[in-house]
């Protein structure tokens, strides 16, 4: 019996990676799983004190403000532009990464500036939302919303949560530009043409996709519920 185990064929052994991923891809996925966890704890945070209140904010008269747009009540749509603008980035990201696989500079260099753009977008986007929020009164310690049944806000859970979520992600999303930038460079350069591959680009879009997602689960957590 132990023979017969002895000479099946192995499916691995060692001095390669079995599924053909590189170092560097392995090592950010460790680190976006990683980074999911914390993402995680915090909406798991957040909902635990959203669904044990008696009362909470309604987000469709929080966010009913649009740019330039004076007193008119617009509930969320400028924070589903937003997420449009976001998700959008995403799908110029794997077009980017697409013409890596090709080996097509020019397309490389078109699709990971739309990215870069997106993401300044969103970034400007999310910095007038705040300084909208902190004008009505909002910050951390400070919630100046009275709840959905017309009821006071006892407590500033809502605005805590909203600040430290939003502002972790728009970190995230702000880093992710930087490596963009950092990136378009290199391929400007022709750096990634003398190596032989793009790996690198398909490695920030990893990163840039999971702050995308990551948004998707934000969007639902504090506008939608």
């Amino acid at each position: 019996m132990d023979n017969a185990v002895t000479a099946k064929k192995k499916w691995w052994n060692g001095g390669h990676s079995p599924f053909s991923v590189s170092y560097g891809k392995l090592m950010m996925w460790y680190f976006l799983i990683s980074d999911a966890f914390t993402f995680g704890a915090l909406l798991i945070a957040y909902g635990t004190q959203r669904f044990m209140a008696e009362a909470w904010p309604d987000p469709n008269v929080v966010f009913h403000s649009f740019p330039f747009m004076g007193h008119t009540n617009l509930p969320l749509v400028f924070v589903s532009l937003m997420t449009f603008i976001l998700i959008m980035s995403s799908v110029t990201m794997v077009l980017a990464v697409n013409a890596g696989h090709y080996m097509d500079r020019k397309a490389v260099i078109k699709w990971l500036s739309l990215t870069i753009v997106g993401g300044i977008m969103f970034l400007g986007c999310q910095a007038w939302e705040w300084t909208h929020l902190h004008e009505v009164g909002a910050w951390w310690g400070r919630n100046p919303f009275v709840n959905a049944d017309g009821s006071a806000a006892l407590s500033t859970n809502f605005t805590d949560f909203f600040f430290t979520i939003t502002g972790f992600h728009g970190l995230h999303v702000t880093s992710g530009v930087v490596l963009n930038c950092i990136v378009l460079i290199n391929v400007i350069k022709g750096t990634y043409e003398h190596r032989g591959h793009y790996e690198m680009v398909e490695k920030v879009g990893l990163y840039w996709h999971f702050v995308d997602l990551v948004w998707v689960f934000v969007f639902t957590c504090f506008y939608l519920l």
